[in-house]
């Protein structure tokens, strides 16, 4: 196989490899982006209290008002009726729309207090542990319900 064919070759399985990918300017691409974002920034934030990652506790206090501002953005992007693109979101999400608009909220509530938390000094990683706890809980409860996995 030549140098030319071979590119080609590549450059054909990198086109194809792009195909059928989520289009990052639908709902569906748009609070999948968001939900990385929050599970990268509370990774992060778990890391630190958890040993995996050095505690810093003005990037812990940076990453809670991240992840804050993070948990109210991807609500938005859930449509009335759900797309025909695959999702993890279960049926219920729409079926059981308050329910699910409850467990948005409980995780906003839990970030807030995330970031007053972070906000006492000095930075102390077990007064930290509980607020941390509480947006894991909140996270999980939905997506116990409401995500496929």
């Amino acid at each position: 196989m030549t140098f030319k064919q071979m590119t080609v070759a590549v450059l054909a399985c990198l086109a194809l490899s792009a195909c059928g990918g989520v289009d990052p300017s639908s709902p569906l691409g748009q609070r999948k982006a968001i939900f990385k974002q929050m599970l990268k920034t509370s990774e992060d934030l778990g890391g630190m209290l958890r040993g995996r990652v050095a505690f810093d506790g003005a990037r812990f206090a940076d990453g809670a008002v991240k992840l804050d501002a993070l948990s109210h953005q991807p609500w938005q992007h859930f449509p009335q009726v759900r797309e025909a693109d695959h999702t993890s979101a279960r049926d219920e999400v729409w079926q059981k729309q308050a329910q699910f608009q409850q467990l948005a909220r409980d995780l906003e509530a839990a970030t807030g207090e995330l970031v007053t938390a972070s906000q006492v000094q000095p930075y102390k990683a077990g007064r930290l542990q509980p607020a941390v706890q509480k947006v894991e809980d909140a996270c999980s409860a939905c997506h116990k319900q409401f995500r496929d996995h």
